[in-house]
C-alpha cells in the first residue's frame, strides 16, 4: 500500500508514544485519523482535541462507519501489546483489511528519507530528541519521531517540509527516528546513520535469551548504510570489528573517536569540552543534568556532525536542551527538597539515574520510589534491580506493573524487596504512597518506572510543596 493512497488511518493502541506520533503524522498529511486505546490519558486527550475520534472500549460498533466503508483506502495500524482476543483487531483481520504494525509503517516513511536511527536498551529517547534538537537549532530542515514528549517542542513529532512528499532528492528529507528493539521493530529501518547506545539484555520475554537479542542487534547494524556510532563495549559484545564505517564514543575514554573532557558540575549542570576525531569543541554546557546524559550528548553531537552542524550550533543546542518528559525530569528544586521523576525501568537505567543524583547532590539523603515494569523483567533481573536500588538511602517499592503480561508464580515485589539491602525499605500500595512519603525524611526523592507511576508525579509534587511550606512556616 502506498501511503499517499490512504484516506483513513485507524490505530489500535493510539495512545502509545510511538503510535500517537504516527497518528499526528498522518493527520498532518491530510488523512482522517481515529482509534482505540485501553486508557484515557493526557496524550489521548491531546489527540482528541486535535480532531481525532478516540474511544476506550474494545467494541467494533465504535469504529467509524466511514472507515469500514472506505476499506480500500483504510490502513489499520496496531501494536503487538494488544491481547490476541482483542475484538476490534480480530474484526479487521477476519475482514481482510490492510493491517500493519507501527514499526513497519515507520519503516515505510523512513524509506523516503535520509534517516538517523537511534537504538539501544537505554538512552535512546534522550539521544534521539537531542539529535533532532541539534539539527533544528542549526537550521537543518528535518523531521523526528520521538519516543517521548520533548521538553523544547512539547510533542513527540517534529515535521520538516518534505516529510510527507514522495521522490524527494537524497539529503533533502532528513528523519531522526527512535529504533525500538522490542519485537525486533528496528529491523524495518535501514538508516544512513545509526547510534547504538547500548545492547544490554532486555525483553527476554520476546527474545528468550541474550544471544537472540545480540543477533537482533547485529541484524539492525548490518542495515546501516553509512555510519555506525556506538560504544566499544557494544562492538565487543556483538563481535563487530571497528571499520571505517564505525565511530566509537564514550563518556571520557580518549581511546574513542568521540569523548568528553574536563567534565565538571556547576549549579547542578554539567560543563565539558568535546573531542570528535581529534577536533575539540570547548565550553559546552548541557541544559540537562546527569552524567549519563553527557555521554548521550557525545553520541548525538557526533551524529549531527555527519550532517555538517557547526560548533556554535552545538553550543546553543546543548545549552537550550530541555530533555524529555520523564527522563531525569526535575519537578521540584528547593533547598529543603528536590524531586526528580524518571522513566527508568531497567537496572542499568536505575543505576545511571541514582548515580547522577548522588553526584549532583553529594551528602544528601536520597529516597526512591520504584514501580517494577513487567513480571518477566523483574524475574530476569531481580538481582540487578536490587543492586541498583541499594544505591539509595530509602526504598519505597510499589507493586509490579503488568502491562501486557499475566502474573508469573513467585515473581512479586515482595520477592524483590527481600533482595534489597537498604535498611529503610518497604512495600507501598497506590493508596499509601502519598502518606508514607509525607511522613518520611529525605533530601532528594526520585520516582522511577515505566508503568503508570507517572500519574503520581503531580500529587507528589504538590504534597512535597505543602510539606516544605509547613516545615518552614
Amino acid at each position: 500500500m502506498k501511503l499517499n493512497a490512504i484516506r483513513y488511518v485507524y490505530f489500535l493502541g493510539i495512545g502509545g508514544i510511538g503510535m500517537s506520533a504516527l497518528a499526528r503524522y498522518f493527520q498532518a498529511a491530510g488523512k482522517k485519523v481515529a482509534g482505540y486505546d485501553r486508557t484515557r490519558t493526557a496524550l489521548t486527550d491531546e489527540l482528541a482535541a486535535a480532531g481525532m475520534e478516540i474511544h476506550f472500549e474494545d467494541d467494533v460498533k465504535n469504529i467509524p462507519a466511514e472507515y469500514i466503508a472506505g476499506k480500500e483506502k483504510l490502513l489499520v495500524v496496531w501494536t503487538p501489546a494488544l491481547p490476541p482476543d482483542h475484538r476490534e483487531l480480530n474484526f479487521f483481520r477476519d475482514g481482510g483489511f490492510t493491517l500493519m504494525k507501527r514499526a513497519r509503517v515507520l519503516g515505510i516513511i523512513a524509506e523516503n528519507s535520509t534517516t538517523i536511527a537511534v537504538a539501544g536498551t537505554h538512552g535512546k529517547t534522550t539521544t534521539t530528541t537531542l539529535t533532532a534538537h541539534l539539527l533544528r537549532t542549526s537550521g537543518i530542515d528535518s523531521s523526528a519521531f520521538l519516543g517521548g514528549i520533548s521538553g523544547n517542542y512539547h510533542t513527540n513529532l517534529l515535521l520538516g517540509k518534505n516529510i510527507a512528499k514522495e521522490n524527494v532528492p537524497a539529503g533533502e528529507n532528513i528523519l531522526v527516528a527512535e529504533a525500538d528493539e522490542y519485537d525486533r521493530s528496528f529491523h524495518w529501518l535501514h538508516p544512513e546513520v545509526a547510534i547504538v547506545t547500548s545492547a544490554d539484555p532486555d525483553h527476554l520475554d520476546i527474545y528468550g535469551n541474550r544471544n537472540e537479542m545480540d543477533e537482533s542487534y547485529r541484524k539492525f547494524i548490518s542495515q546501516v548504510k553509512r555510519k555506525l556510532i556506538t560504544r566499544r563495549k557494544v562492538l565487543d559484545q556483538l563481535g563487530i570489528p571497528v571499520t571505517e564505517k564505525v565511530l566509537t564514543y564514550s563518556l571520557e575514554e580518549d581511546s574513542s573517536d568521540a569523548f568528553a573532557k574536563e567534565i565538571r558540575v556547576e549549579d547542578g549542570f554539567y560543563h565539558f569540552d568535546l573531542v570528535i576525531r581529534g577536533k575539540k569543541i570547548e565550553g559546552l554546557k548541557l541544559g540537562l543534568p546527569g552524567r549519563h546524559n553527557v555521554e548521550n550528548a557525545v553520541a548525538a553531537v557526533t551524529a549531527a556532525k555527519e550532517f555538517g552542524i557547526g560548533d556554535e550550533s552545538v553550543k546553543s543546542a546543548l545549552a537550550s536542551f530541555r530533555g524529555v518528559q520523564r527522563r531525569f525530569d526535575i519537578h521540584l528544586r528547593d533547598p529543603e527538597c528536590v524531586y526528580i521523576d524518571d522513566y527508568g525501568h531497567h537496572p542499568a537505567e536505575l543505576k545511571a539515574c541514582i548515580s547522577s543524583v548522588r553526584e549532583l547532590f553529594p551528602g544528601k539523603k536520597i529516597a526512591g520510589v520504584f514501580q517494577p515494569h513487567l513480571y518477566s523483567r523483574t524475574r530476569d533481573f531481580a538481582d540487578e534491580f536490587a543492586q541498583s536500588l541499594d544505591l539509595l538511602d530509602a526504598v519505597f517499592l510499589m507493586e509490579i506493573y503488568p502491562a501486557r503480561e499475566l502474573p508469573v508464580p513467585g515473581v512479586t515485589s515482595s520477592m524483590l524487596l527481600g533482595k534489597i539491602n537498604v535498611h529503610e525499605k518497604c512495600l507501598v500500595s497506590d493508596d499509601e504512597l502519598l502518606e508514607k512519603l509525607r511522613r518520611a525524611e529525605f533530601d532528594v526523592l526520585i520516582t522511577m518506572g515505566a508503568g503508570n507511576i507517572d500519574r503520581f508525579v503531580e500529587p507528589v509534587t504538590q504534597m512535597l510543596k505543602e510539606k516544605i511550606k509547613n516545615k518552614t512556616s
